[in-house]
């Protein structure tokens, strides 16, 4: 039981509150945390899936901005519940538009799901992307180009 309890910890906590902090920077331009490591578990088959989550924001016209720490906490906290991954994708970059009101939010997860490694198709090392981007980033091309490379770089 106690090992459920903390698989599924972000059930019990409000994401919003994550995000309750935040600081005057005056930054306008792109915020950038890559490689942000992800667990959950699929909520289908209750067999773990994980990864790396990027996460890119361009902060609003304020200029406010949050704590690094916490774009890899809100992660966590929507990971540590039973969970697909393209609702986990929307729902970070979801709310980030909603507590930071930035210009623009690009989230980016890759995942290995163990439910298509061990069970069914059987084929490990397959990767699923899954992308959520909102505001200017998703309405000027240039600028979401610049977060792509910068996010995965090839």
């Amino acid at each position: 039981a106690r090992a459920y309890a903390e698989l599924f910890a972000g059930l019990r906590v409000d994401p919003a509150q994550v995000l309750s902090t935040t600081f005057e920077a005056n930054h306008e331009e792109l915020v950038i945390v890559r490689d942000i490591d992800v667990m959950s578990l699929c909520e289908h088959h209750l067999l773990p899936f994980r990864g790396s989550a990027h996460i890119g924001y361009i902060p609003g016209p304020d200029g406010r901005i949050t704590g690094l720490s916490k774009l890899a906490r809100l992660v966590e906290v929507f990971a540590r519940r039973p969970q697909v991954q393209e609702r986990l994708t929307s729902q970070v970059a979801d709310l980030l538009m909603s507590k930071l009101a930035p210009r623009g939010v690009v989230v980016v997860l890759e995942c290995e799901h163990m439910c298509m490694a061990m069970r069914g198709i059987q084929k490990s090392g397959a990767q699923t992307i899954t992308s959520a981007v909102r505001g200017i980033l998703q309405t000027d091309s240039k600028s979401r180009a610049e977060a792509m490379a910068l996010i995965i770089p090839r």
